[in-house]
């Protein structure tokens, strides 16, 4: 006899090749409408589900976690970041979570370049300008619409790891000088070949640095990490880029700055209370101030199917009594 599919719940809309291949693989209950589950559904989706694939949207707490019905073995959720899941409650219940690394990486190291490009060099207020009053540009002038120069400055990554390493790759062909701060050094080799100047002090690393990019999770510990004490020690001409996550920085600090002109710019792709947007970014990206984009970072056809493959990956592993490759460890919390 044919051994039973196990019951896969999707949270989001996924890709359709995505969709279709775990239909032909497992029972798959499919969120065609993509409309945000809410907690009573996301509570029956636990009860009954052999396996949840939540995105980082969904807040898979304690609260959600107590109700799951014994059949929940497996959150292979889809997403990089894991801090929307309460792992530690999972795995002391026996659920198993995994995620979806690495595939994310250059997708995101793109965007965090354009942003860096785009705020100093004032691009969206440049295209806003054609698109919205033409008449402004009388054509090109040596003094109108300047930006500031990227070539030679430094830049400051937070947070090394694959995003921050290719982030810092990018940035070395653009010219910027290299600098980081980590929990620990990278390899000898590898700093080496990014010319990365490693800082052990955070608050050293931000008071000497042009720009900086935010490329770290978002964990307990990094919870507003560039907190108001911390965005201080920036240069009054230094430009702030995060495309991490937005409880890494303390937003209404860094707004207050902006708006009183203690920091050149910012280009953000998340925000601290995602998907509401602070209304006074809002209004500062209309002065130029600001580039904000709708959490893009890994928005590519290809990364999202990379994604979903990764997903597959994980559930038929772990179905079949293998250890799926990309299981989160408690280590990693």
């Amino acid at each position: 006899m044919a051994r039973r599919k196990p019951l896969v719940v999707v949270t989001r809309k996924l890709p359709d090749t995505v969709e279709t291949r775990m239909r032909e693989l497992f029972d798959t209950r499919l969120n065609v409408d993509d409309v945000p589950m809410d907690s009573a559904a996301l509570v029956e989706a636990v009860k009954t589900a052999d396996v949840l694939v939540p995105t980082v949207t969904d807040r898979i707490d304690n609260g959600i976690l107590s109700q799951a019905g014994e059949n929940l073995r497996l959150i292979a959720s889809f997403s990089n970041g894991i801090d929307h899941i309460d792992v530690a409650s999972a795995l002391n219940r026996g659920i198993t979570v995994t995620n979806t690394p690495a595939v994310l990486t250059e997708d995101t190291a793109d965007l965090t370049t354009a942003l860096i490009l785009a705020v100093p060099r004032r691009l969206t207020e440049g295209a806003q300008i054609l698109q919205n009053d033409q008449e402004e540009w009388q054509g090109w002038s040596p003094t109108w619409m300047l930006g500031r120069r990227i070539w030679g400055k430094r830049l400051g990554i937070i947070g090394m790891g694959r995003i921050g390493q290719a982030v810092a790759r990018r940035a070395k062909a653009f010219g910027l000088q290299i600098h980081y701060h980590n929990r620990r050094p990278l390899p000898h080799a590898i700093e080496e070949s990014l010319e990365a100047t490693y800082w052990e002090s955070l608050d050293q690393m931000l008071a000497r640095m042009d720009i900086v990019s935010v490329n770290c999770p978002h964990t307990p510990a990094t919870y507003h990490l560039l907190s108001a004490r911390r965005l201080k020690l920036l240069k009054p001409d230094a430009y702030v880029v995060n495309t991490a996550r937005g409880e890494v920085i303390d937003e209404n600090a860094l707004t207050r700055m902006l708006e009183a002109g203690e920091l050149a710019g910012a280009g953000l792709d998340v925000f601290e209370h995602e998907p509401a947007v602070n209304p006074k970014l809002v209004r500062l990206a209309k002065q130029g101030k600001v580039v904000l984009l709708p959490h893009l970072g890994s928005a590519t056809l290809e990364g999202r199917i990379d994604m979903g493959e990764k997903v597959i990956v994980n559930i038929k592993t772990f179905m079949d009594g293998h250890r799926p490759p990309d299981r989160v460890l408690p280590s990693m919390l």
